[in-house]
């Protein structure tokens, strides 16, 4: 893609925002942060256009691939600042204890079933139902082959299945 000009980046994020919002939501259970990297993946789209290759794979997956190394660095980064305030023996913020997020109990025993898949399970699975993206294009945000992402995604979803069932 050439620098983006000419009405090219207001067409990229008015075909793709809201999508890439979902996904991110869906990710992240983060409304604000989901935000966030939305305007984060855009920005630098912005600024590293010129890179994009077509040849490579779509807008939309080199999109999705910019938010998905995003939320992974900005997991990392909140995973360092929890682990630097139990050294310091501060107490990190829970969400959990907004009576508003408490109170969507269905939300919480998705988001505990979720906690039990792997990183790569829950990002595949947020690639595939949280935005939306065909088989196909999972794998090529994720840069594996579409049978290991099918079964990635199948395992997970039996996991979920499984931690979802209610108690005999």
């Amino acid at each position: 893609m050439k620098p983006l000009r000419n009405g090219a980046f207001e067409r990229l994020f008015e075909a793709h925002a809201e999508p890439l919002f979902a996904f991110l939501v869906y990710r992240t259970g983060d409304r604000q942060l989901a935000e966030d990297l939305v305007a984060d993946t855009f920005e630098r789209a912005m600024r590293s256009s010129s890179r994009f290759d077509p040849r490579r794979g779509s807008e939309k997956n080199w999109l999705y691939a910019v938010a998905v190394n995003l939320t992974r660095d900005n997991a990392r980064r909140a995973s360092v600042e929890t682990r630097a305030l139990e050294r310091v023996g501060a107490q990190a913020r829970d969400c959990d204890d907004d009576p508003r997020i408490s109170a969507v109990s269905d939300r919480d025993a998705i988001d505990r079933a979720l906690v039990k898949l792997s990183d790569d399970e829950r990002e595949a699975v947020a690639l595939r139902f949280g935005s939306d993206l065909k088989l196909r294009e999972v794998a090529r945000v994720v840069g594996e082959s579409e049978s290991a992402v099918e079964k990635r995604i199948s395992r997970a979803l039996q996991k979920l299945r499984h931690e979802l069932q209610p108690p005999e």
